[in-house]
Formats: C-alpha cells, structure tokens, sequence
C-alpha cells in the first residue's frame, strides 16, 4: 500500500481507528482513484474466471472487491456532511461521478449478472447468510440495469452520473443558504421573551463574528427555534420563519433548477428499468412493497390526525386571541402560543425542564439505558484520532466484556456541518479485508452549544433526538452478520427507524429518566410533578404534529409519483399538493422543498412516509416493554436478537413477527398518541 498516503495505508491506531490527525484533503481524490483501480482489477478477475460460478468465486467476490474504495469514500461522505469546508464540499464534484461511474461499470456488466443468476438460481443449496447475500446481490444488480439492451444501460450509465451531481450541490446549497441567513439585533428589546441561554447563544454568536454590540440569530435549529417559541416580536418571528421556510427558493442558493433535474432524471431512471414511477420503483423493495399501499397507510392516519389537528388549532386559535387578542394566526405564531398554552396546561416548558437536561447527563443516560437492555458498557478513549474538538470516541463492550464497537459522538453545529441529526458508519460490521470486524459508528447532532460557563442544556425535544439517533447507533454496533452488506442499518428503509423510534419511548418513561434527568448546579433529581408533567404533556398537539408529518409524506409521494413534464411550477405543485394538510394560511413565498434534503439529496425520496410506517412498528413493540417491564431483560433480548442483531439477513416482517409473535398494528400508536377516539366509528 501507499507510504504517504494515510487513507490507502493499515491504519496503526487503536481498534484500526481512522487516523483523522494525518488525512488531508489532497489525499481524498488519490486514494479513492486508487480504491477504484483496485477494485476494477478484482472485478475482470470475477468475469474473466472460467470455471463455474460459485457463490466464493462470484458473489462473495463481489462484496468484498471494493473495500479499499468503500472505505475511503466512507470516511469522505461522514465528513462531508459533519465537517467540510469549501475546498472539501467542492471534491465531490469529482469524487460522486467518479464512484457513480465505477457502480455502473458493475452493475450494468451482463456478464457479471449471468454469473450472479447462476449462483442465485441455486441459492437453495447454500448456507442461510450466502443465500441471503446472493438473493441481495441479485436483485440489486437487477433493480440497477444489468438486464437492460445496451442502449438502455448507456443512458442509465448516464442518469447516474448526472445524479451524482446534483444531489450533494442541493445539500451544498442548503448549508451554504442556512449559514448565510443572519438576523442582526440591536435592541435588546428586540429580545424580550428569550430565556437567557438564547440571549447568550446569541451574544457569543455575534462576538464570533467580531461584533460585541448586538446578537445574532441564525437558522441553526439551536438558534431558531427558540427564538420562535419565546421571542415576543411578531414581526422578527415573521422574518425568521419566512426565511427558514424559503430557505434555497431563489437567489444565489437556490435549489429549483436542481429539483427540477433531480426528478426528471429520477423519473427517466425508474422508467428505464421499467417503472411507471420513480416512486413504484423505490416502494417495489420497500416493506410496504407499493405506491397504493403507501398512499392508503397516509389516508388512514390522515382522517384522524386531521381532525385531532383541527381541534388542536381551535383550541389554540382560542388562546392566542385570548392571551394578545391575535384573530389571525399564522405559522410563525403557531410555536410561540403552543410553547404558552402548554406552560399553561401543563406547569411546563422546555425551559424549566432545561436545567435538568445537561448534553453530558443525556448522553450518560442513554448509555445507562442501553446498559440496563442489553448489558452494555461506553469508555471514552482520549487517544483515538478525531476530525473536530467536539468529537468524542467510546468504546463499547458487552456485559461479558467482549468488544462491540466503537462509537463517535459529534453534538454541536458548526458552519461546516449540515444541520439535523443523524447516524452513520466509518466502518460496518461484518467481512471486510479478510475478517469479519467489530463496526465503528457516528452519532451526530445540531443540539444546543455551552454557553455562558454552563453546560449544554437541552430541550425535552433535543433529549428525544439523542435517544433517536442512539437507537439507530445500537443497530450498527449490536450488528452480527457475516456480510456487510446486509449488517446493521443496512435494511428496507421503512424498517430502519424502528430501532431509533422505539428508543424515544424511554424519554416518556420515569424509570428511565431517573437515570439521568437532574439539575446541573445542585444534582437534584427530576421531581415526580415534573416527569408526571411531561408524560401528560406527551399527547399535547399530537394531531397537528401528526398532521406536520404526513403533509411532508404527501409532498414527497407528489414529487415522486408525478411525471415531472406535468408540473409547470414548482411552487404552485408544492402549494396544491398541502392545501389538504394546511390548516393556517402557508407563508407567502414559502417553498420547503428548496430545502428538502431528506427527499433531494438523501436517502427518503418516496421514502419519508417511512416515519410514521417505523411509528406503527415501534409503538406496537414499545407494548411488549410496557407490558413486561421497560428494563426487562428478556424482552430486551429478543429484541436485540430479532431486529438489532440480524441486519438484512431475513425479511423485515419477518424479523418483526419473530419478535413481536404477529405482524403489527396502529392500534397501539393511535392510543398512545390520542388519536384514536377521533376514528370514525363506523364499521365497513
């Protein structure tokens, strides 16, 4: 391997960390060039083989020809989204068409996918993992064009290096939009209303920026949103929501010409491969197997979440007129007067609770809780390279004291990190270079920075996201599976948020945040009326946020099941298709999909209704907890080992049926979300 170039050497660190102190920018380029060249070599000896396809001289051959390149690109995309500046954002212009070209030079190889159908025709005889990875093989060789005229595959060769493109300049644009927008304040009363770690959020913000005589809002989540739920000017919430919600509509950033190519290169794609809709392409590997099985699911938490949400809105509507005498209210009042009505339902806001809430205790307390499940044990070790300060490294270990993983938790927003939560891999479980190897994952956030010489203090909201990506981070890491492939997150993607979702639950639970929950200064638990408070509140605006939810769900099936010649204007197409989910007049000007990175430069186009599908899930599993106890261990176990265990390696309503003893219903999610008594009653 290379002397000089850290990526392409063995990593001499512990656990075979990533060395992030010697990577540079330069060597991104060399070695993935390099990873490729590598892999090609390893594929002409797979399709120049002359004896008979097997799955170790066909398939297995596959999975591991690329690994130098995987892990290179790995490592790449993680920091592209958690820490990048310019020069690092513009390598993927180069990097994304070369790894799309590479892929298509794989799967669009007829003789490949000859020898691959030959191994899956007799899939029967092979043990269950080889059997499973080649029937994944297969199809994703399938579903990606090897069975196409050569004609076809040269354009499809084409779409996806177009795609490749197009994706990362949208997210580009929604980073480079995000941090531009700033609201420079100079008034202090201009912040009356603000709790006073917003006051200070924003001082030390504008201070960063070499000016100590205002403060500085931006549309950093940790920033805008309580300046939206607090702040007394109506007029700057107006400002602040109008831009957040127009973020990448016009102007330097703006992100409609990339739409408008995304979806017609995605629609050519699926129709290529023989799909009337990129959505009916994406839902045939889907659990929910199809576009109408989809849209039936929306309809049926529509009719509830409708209603629930209107009555949300009236009794809202009631309480601002009541409190400030406002007849009109708009979208950028909405978090405000719910923020009041709450505190005055229920004796609470995010504010009091706070205190209680230091990011350290948080994420000490997800690891007690996932200590109590499944027996696990988090070290931090100080001597593992990371790629920012704020990054900290765990290693993780069962209760026998076996090594599971390492993880990397990275929790506060900067300019070059994309905003939102999420998790990721530097390394999956399972064979790669030789030996099947422990995973190394990362667990990211945008939550609220220290400020003022106190720690980060969260929201209940931001405790919730921990949990989430936590749960999403114990697939990866409990992951033991032969094959990366088919390991960890790597799964039908309306499966792979029932390990994260599920794991919220324990934020409701009193067992669960005595564990962690108490006051920064004094160390005083949580008190009983507090956490009696926040499970009462649980239902509070669940309709409208349900309803928030599935408008997103909707608009994103609209993108994607409409042949991209008929939408004339996108933003009257984003209009039209929320009039049935917009209770209170849009923003003028509004365009959420410029921002949309979930469905434009993610992995959930025709895929976001998979939220509320892992809600299904994880509500009715949450009942087996409920019902045995939320710690208890046998459950706890079974879950580990029929969903956090087995990755892709069987059906996902199958792993599910294994666990739960039935497939799944929303009668558990309509219960616990107060949604049921707005079901009509009416029997069929």
């Amino acid at each position: 391997m290379s002397s000089n170039n850290p990526l392409l050497e063995n990593y001499d660190t512990p656990f075979n960390a990533v060395p992030f102190d010697r990577i540079k920018t330069e060597h991104f380029l060399p070695a993935i060039e390099t990873g490729i060249n590598k892999a090609k070599k390893n594929i002409a000896e797979v399709r120049n083989n002359q004896d008979d396809p097997t799955f170790e001289n066909t398939v297995l051959a596959l999975e591991t020809c690329s690994e130098m390149m995987d892990r290179c690109s790995q490592i790449y995309f993680n920091l592209y989204s958690s820490h990048a500046d310019k020069e690092l954002q513009d390598l993927v212009d180069k990097i994304s068409p070369l790894l799309a070209e590479f892929r298509s030079d794989i799967y669009l190889d007829f003789t490949l996918y000859s020898r691959i159908k030959s191994v899956y025709d007799n899939r029967d005889q092979l043990p269950p993992d080889d059997a499973r990875l080649t029937e994944v093989t297969h199809k994703e060789f399938f579903r990606n064009g090897a069975n196409l005229n050569d004609e076809k595959k040269e354009e499809l060769r084409a779409i996806n290096k177009e795609l490749s493109v197009y994706s990362p300049w949208f997210s580009k644009n929604v980073l480079a939009a995000t941090n531009d927008f700033e609201l420079w304040i100079t008034d202090g009363k201009e912040l009356d209303g603000l709790p006073e770690n917003a006051i200070v959020q924003a001082k030390e913000s504008a201070v960063k920026k070499g000016r100590d005589d205002a403060w500085l809002i931006t549309l950093q989540f940790p920033s805008y949103m309580p300046f939206m739920k607090y702040a007394h000017n109506r007029e700057l919430r107006k400002e602040l929501c109008t831009a957040r919600l127009s973020l990448c509509k016009d102007g330097e950033f703006s992100n409609v010409e990339n739409i408008k190519t995304i979806l017609a290169l995605k629609y050519k794609r699926a129709n290529l491969l023989g799909f009337e809709t990129f959505a009916d392409y994406t839902l045939s590997d889907r659990m929910a197997e199809s576009t109408a099985n989809v849209m039936q699911f929306l309809e049926d938490l529509f009719g509830p979440s409708l209603k629930a949400a209107r009555s949300d809105l009236a009794e809202l509507e009631a309480f601002a007129f009541k409190m400030d005498g406002i007849e009109d209210l708009k979208i950028w009042d909405i978090p405000y007067y719910q923020e009041k009505l709450k505190e005055q339902k229920f004796g609470i806001d995010e504010e009091t609770l706070r205190p209680y809430f230091s990011a350290d205790n948080v994420v000490q307390g997800v690891f007690n809780v996932a200590n109590k499940l499944y027996g696990l044990t988090f070290k931090q070790n100080q001597d593992i390279p990371v790629y920012h300060e704020d990054v900290k490294v765990f290693e993780v270990y069962a209760e026998n004291g076996d090594y599971i993983g390492l993880l990397y938790s990275d929790l506060y927003p900067r300019s070059t990190k994309k905003s939102g939560a999420w998790m990721n891999v530097f390394r999956n479980q399972g064979l790669s270079f030789g030996k099947i190897r422990r995973p190394h994952v990362t667990f990211t956030c945008n939550l609220t920075k220290p400020t003022g010489g106190k720690p980060s203090l969260l929201t209940l909201n931001e405790v919730t996201t921990i949990f989430h990506e936590f749960g999403h981070c114990l697939h990866g890491l409990l992951s033991q599976c032969k094959y990366t492939s088919i390991a960890g997150a790597n799964v039908k993607w309306d499966f792979v948020e029932l390990p994260s979702q599920i794991m919220e639950n324990w934020v409701m639970e009193q067992d669960a945040l005595n564990l962690f929950a108490q006051h920064y200064k004094t160390g005083e638990k949580l008190s009983q009326d507090l956490i009696d408070k926040i499970k009462a509140s649980r239902q509070y605006m669940a309709g409208w946020s349900c309803l928030r939810q599935l408008q997103f769900a909707f608009l994103d099936m609209a993108w994607y099941t409409t042949e991209p010649d008929q939408i004339d204007d996108l933003f009257n197409f984003e209009k039209d298709t929320n009039e049935k989910t917009n209770l209170v007049p849009p923003v003028e000007g509004s365009f959420s999909s410029g921002s949309f990175s979930h469905i434009f430069a993610g992995g959930y186009s025709a895929g976001y209704y998979s939220y509320k599908w892992a809600e299904v899930l994880e509500a009715d599993a949450f009942e087996s907890f409920k019902e045995n106890g939320i710690f208890d261990r046998d459950t706890a176990d079974s879950f580990r080992c029929n969903i956090l265990e087995k990755g892709n390696s069987e059906s996902a309503m199958k792993l599910y049926v294994d666990f739960k003893g039935r497939k799944p219903t929303v009668d558990a999610l309509l219960k616990r979300e107060g949604l049921d008594q707005f079901m009509d009653k009416r029997k069929a």
